[in-house]
């Protein structure tokens, strides 16, 4: 696991992994050949932009604030099966690849607070956490809103 020795390190590192985030859905939308899906992969990186903001915000300002309360989980992503990018890839497909990448995200940013002996540096890592899994609730939500009610 990289060793971070500055809180720099630590945005530097949430900064480049919002940007593979940005990259990856936009990389998705150009190879998507269905317009809907196009649509709804600008806004997956659209969201990922904000989050990349808000980290270069964190690290300009020197202050961050741990969000109080937790964040509800519908554990959807837990039940639904993987799936790959395609380029006739559906709403739902898109969705779960969605859950799953921010869920795979919170679970890092956990494991490196669990890692972390630097309280600041922990609290850091528990803040990215809870963001990461306020995106992935965010899926969800969607995908319960628009999929299983339909079913």
């Amino acid at each position: 696991m990289k060793e971070f020795k500055s809180i720099d390190d630590i945005l530097e590192f949430a900064i480049n992994a919002e940007q593979e985030a940005v990259d990856f859905y936009t990389n998705l939308s150009g190879w998507s050949k269905n317009e809907q899906m196009k649509k709804v992969f600008v806004d997956f990186a659209g969201e990922e932009m904000k989050h990349k903001a808000k980290l270069l915000e964190v690290k300009e300002n020197r202050s961050f604030r741990i969000p109080e309360g937790k964040v509800r989980d519908l554990k959807i992503s837990d039940y639904v099966v993987d799936v790959k990018p395609t380029p006739d890839m559906t709403y739902p497909d898109a969705l779960v690849l969605a859950m799953k990448k921010e869920k795979d995200a919170f679970r890092l940013y956990l494991l490196l607070s669990e890692e972390s002996s630097d309280p600041v540096m922990k609290n850091l890592f528990l803040s990215l956490a809870q963001e990461e899994s306020r995106h992935k609730l965010r899926f969800e939500l969607e995908y319960d809103d628009f999929i299983l009610k339909e079913n």
